[in-house]
């Protein structure tokens, strides 16, 4: 058993593509050696800038010798038949074997696959890895890429080293040769490093000043930034990001801390962090007291002589020049009050079909007005939410958020607090697209509330309403992001929305299907939401209609679905939809509606609310007085009294208990109809000989169905 090292050596990789390099690269290599009957196990991938690595431990010297035997078709068969089996087989005619199967003489193609070394089967696969390699972007070069043929990589391929154990695997890959020698540092090593096996390749590559494991350069950048930091009396404001995209940047990583001007503090922090972070790849610190310090951190490639001062100077000089720009980015917005920002909003378009972003602030904002003053949700004063909303996008139209589209909202709120505007307006307009994703911080300022819930219903129901919904993996409007955000909203703050009153405040009139349209959407969202959470989708689904139609409140369906999933999760919960499986399994085959299903024939989506009307309680009445005759007519047993009497107490309670939306209440009320179901199901035979006696008992199931059916739909309950 040997170790086989691959580096394939190119100038710089970006440290963006990296890790996915490295997968595609152990993904390349086990097929190849799937594919050559070679068992890869462990495998060991690293990449630094200049770089791509892979250890495949144990590898076998050579592959065993096999044979294969394909069975083919009957002596006798067709001509062509024979030949086409021949051809996939890969042999003659003559070298056809024929062996007996169930007393008929059937030909076999017997192949016999000899042995190869190891070695060889890897110098076909390197060239095949190289070339089927892929890239986000990728480049040719030199004279050959003239020819789309030619090969393509991320960066001009300059080197390869192969060695299986201490033999090198020969092989070549557009003009370049595979060797064991490779290069270190670009600064601080000159001339070739000879790799003698795959457990000196890491040892020999430090010494020439390169860690080749990326996990290593990370845990120093990690670790060097938080200790220089110390140093000076500061704390690093982590971020994971920052140190893997500094750990593709580097080979020898020596993190350095420098200062910039105090003066610069002046403008927001999370511009100063911004501008260090994307455009120079550096770390901030705060001081004691938690607020940013004026200080970086970069990550030099090199050890200097000098310890890093004149690369930190070097540093802080690019720095400076950005952070002048932020500056002046700050000072020329506020030159200007945000409702003058605000008028620019109308020469940039929101949807070909909607209109301008400016549309959009009027729609959203008279949407914020109708949650505060008229819905009451949430509570809080409906002139600072109108006025938050009418300003919660100025400042896209701003220098800053010209140069950081990852500040809108943010500098809204530094803007609107320099102006002198209320605080829960600024509030507002900083915090009004949160939540973002599922981490973020959810709001619950009232006015932040209002104007957060009206931006997301406004691009929900305006996408919605021209024909635009998300589908599969598509969904360029984020409006799956909105959705959520509209559920963690509404659940944070309690909030009871009914969709049909927000839609028709939205658009001011009817608009036919667009709350339906919008309920089974946040429904769906709602369902992928609780199953993380352990509420299975069937449960939402059993919960999505309220008195005959669809619940237009979705915090009310959560609360139905949780109730449901937790009564569920108990004996009572499961032996009673066992029992109400079987009564509806029993009415479905003999086509039984019993008296609310014989009512619903009238074509009435919802025939409880028509009790009060007087023809449909006559109906009621006459089928009433059919069914007590029948029931006159014979003595109940013991378990089908038991059912009567328990359907007329669990009733009303669970009736009562939904009116107050109280669901566990509700689920409380089935339980008590366990017990009886079951005696029932044991004792009574339903379809008795007697029709009157079947029909009652069919009647007492259907009643039984419907009594379930007011809690919760339990049809459909999967399992």
């Amino acid at each position: 058993m040997s170790d086989f090292l691959l580096e394939l050596r190119s100038e710089e990789i970006p440290a963006r593509m990296q890790a996915g390099a490295r997968a595609e690269l152990e993904k390349l290599f086990r097929r190849e050696m799937d594919a050559a009957g070679v068992e890869a196990g462990e495998i060991t991938v690293w990449s630094t800038p200049r770089r791509l690595a892979l250890i495949a431990r144990g590898l076998p010297e050579a592959t065993e010798a096999v044979s294969e035997e394909l069975k083919g078709p009957p002596v006798g068969a067709p001509d062509a038949a024979l030949e086409g089996f021949c051809r996939k087989a890969g042999v003659d005619k003559g070298q056809l074997e024929t062996r007996d199967v169930k007393g008929r003489a059937t030909y076999f193609a017997v192949k016999n696959i000899p042995g190869r070394a190891t070695k060889d089967l890897l110098a076909e696969a390197i060239p095949a890895v190289i070339r089927d390699f892929s890239w986000p972007k990728s480049m040719r070069w030199g004279a050959a890429s003239i020819s789309t043929e030619s090969l393509r990589w991320v960066r001009p391929l300059s080197g390869i080293v192969a060695l299986l154990g201490d033999d090198l695997v020969e092989c070549e890959m557009h003009g370049v040769t595979s060797g064991a020698v490779t290069l270190g540092h670009r600064f601080h090593h000159s001339g070739d490093i000879t790799i003698g096996n795959a457990d000196d390749y890491a040892m020999k590559l430090r010494a020439g000043h390169v860690i080749v494991d990326h996990e290593e350069r990370q845990d120093l950048i990690r670790s060097g930034a938080a200790r220089v930091a110390s140093e000076a009396g500061l704390k690093l404001v982590e971020d994971e990001g920052l140190v893997i995209e500094n750990a593709g940047l580097t080979e020898w990583p020596v993190p350095l801390l420098g200062r910039f001007e105090e003066d610069f503090l002046e403008v927001p922090p999370e511009t100063i962090q911004l501008t260090a972070r994307v455009n120079q790849k550096y770390f901030v610190c705060e001081d004691d007291k938690g607020e940013l310090a004026n200080a970086f951190i970069c990550t030099a490639n090199i050890e200097a002589e000098d310890g890093g001062a004149r690369v930190v100077d070097g540093n802080r000089k690019v720095l400076a020049a950005r952070l002048s720009d932020a500056r002046f980015f700050w000072d020329v917005d506020r030159k200007k009050t945000l409702a003058e920002h605000a008028r620019g909003l109308e020469r940039i378009t929101f949807h070909e079909k909607l209109g301008t972003v400016a549309d959009k602030v009027d729609r959203v904002a008279k949407l914020a007005d109708w949650l505060v003053f008229d819905a009451k949700a949430p509570n809080g004063d409906h002139k600072l939410a109108r006025q938050a909303a009418e300003l919660s996008k100025a400042d896209l139209v701003t220098e800053m958020v010209g140069e950081f589209p990852e500040l809108q909202g943010l500098m809204g709120g530094y803007y609107a607090k320099a102006e002198g505007l209320p605080v829960e307006v600024s509030e507002a307009i900083r915090d009004h697209y949160k939540p973002v994703g599922a981490s973020d911080e959810v709001p619950t300022a009232p006015t932040t509330v209002a104007v957060s819930l009206a931006d997301k219903l406004d691009n929900l129901l305006s996408f919605f309403r021209i024909g635009i919904l998300p589908t599969g993996s598509k969904d360029p409007f984020a409006l799956r992001r909105a959705g959520l955000g509209y559920l963690r909203l509404v659940q944070a703050n309690g909030l009871k929305l009914e969709l049909d009153q927000v839609v028709h405040a939205w658009a001011s009139q009817r608009v036919a299907g667009l709350p339906e349209k919008l309920g089974e959407f946040l429904l769906d969202r709602l369902a992928v939401q609780l199953r993380d959470e352990g509420v299975r989708h069937d449960y939402v689904q059993a919960s999505r209609s309220w008195q005959g139609r669809p619940d237009m409140r979705v915090d009310r369906v959560e609360s139905r679905a949780r109730a449901l999933a937790a009564f569920l999760d108990t004996e009572d919960g499961t032996n009673l939809l066992a029992g109400y499986k079987r009564a509806a399994n029993i009415l479905k085959k003999e086509d039984w509606h019993g008296i609310e299903g014989e009512i619903s024939r009238t074509g009435e989506e919802d025939p409880l609310a028509l009790v009060d009307d007087p023809d449909m309680r006559a109906v009621v009445e006459a089928k009433m007085a059919e069914r007590h005759a029948k029931e006159l007519s014979y003595e109940f047993e013991p378990a089908e009294k038991a059912l009567m009497d328990a359907l007329a107490n669990a009733e009303p309670a669970a009736a009562q208990a939904i009116e107050a939306e109280d669901f566990s209440g509700a689920m409380a009320a089935l339980a008590s109809l366990r017990a009886p179901i079951d005696r029932f199901f044991d004792e009574v035979t339903v379809n008795a000989d007697e029709e009157n006696k079947r029909a009652h008992r069919l009647d007492l199931l259907a009643n039984f169905r419907a009594a379930v059916h007011k809690v919760a739909d339990f049809s459909r309950i999967e399992g």
